[in-house]
């Protein structure tokens, strides 16, 4: 496997030494590839370069049990579904399993277009994708993930920050990109573009016990 590092600047603890993702190695997989590999392991396809996804921390985790429960409650009866990862997204034009080469698993993926749903996962761009980032997820979150969700038109990427306690919140514009993101701190109520009547407590998100 291939393991680089860089220096990141953190608000808080000032500049520390973070992991990048892990890679398979230098081939490019598809989806088919993909699916015949040990369960025991999370992986992760981008542009067929395998990435693999550590164990998440406790406090990623309680900031992420924090907002699926907000965003499930607010999606009761409403035609939306929510999954936590792992959960397969696959980006393709294309069908057919050994043509993908796109292939995450977001931290929170809210879908309100049921014929994107398979036994597989979902088949094209969901409408939200949350990713909390980690120590070796930074460089994935902020950058190649942000070009894929871009160019695969989801409608809206937050970026959660479990240090800094903010969310970035890009939105897809009308020519199809992402413009400058909004910041919220946990003192925000955070809002929605493509769920205007929807409102995350932040405060609650990034509570420590």
């Amino acid at each position: 496997m291939i393991l680089a590092r860089f220096l990141i600047f953190d608000s808080i603890t000032g500049v520390a030494e973070v992991s990048l993702p892990v890679q398979k190695d230098n081939n490019r997989y598809t989806y088919a590839e993909y699916l015949v590999w040990a369960e025991d392991e999370r992986w992760e396809l981008i542009d067929g370069i395998a990435y693999n996804v550590a164990a998440p921390s406790r406090r990623h985790q309680e900031i992420l049990g924090e907002l699926f429960y907000q965003i499930r409650s607010y999606l009761t009866e409403k035609p939306c579904k929510i999954y936590a990862a792992p959960f397969d997204v696959r980006f393709s034009e294309l069908e057919e399993d050994e043509q993908i080469r796109n292939v995450v698993q977001p931290d929170l993926t809210v879908i309100c277009d049921e014929s994107k749903l398979d036994d597989k996962g979902c088949l094209g761009a969901p409408d939200l994708v949350i990713e909390v980032i980690s120590p070796t997820t930074i460089s994935l979150d902020y950058v190649k993930k942000l070009a894929l969700y871009e160019k695969y038109r989801v409608k809206e990427y937050w970026i959660v920050h479990p240090i800094d306690n903010t969310v970035m919140v890009f939105v897809l514009g009308k020519d199809h990109q992402y413009g400058k993101p909004g910041i919220y701190t946990e003192d925000s109520h955070l809002e929605s573009r493509v769920f205007p009547d929807i409102g995350i407590d932040l405060k609650q998100v990034f509570k420590r016990d």
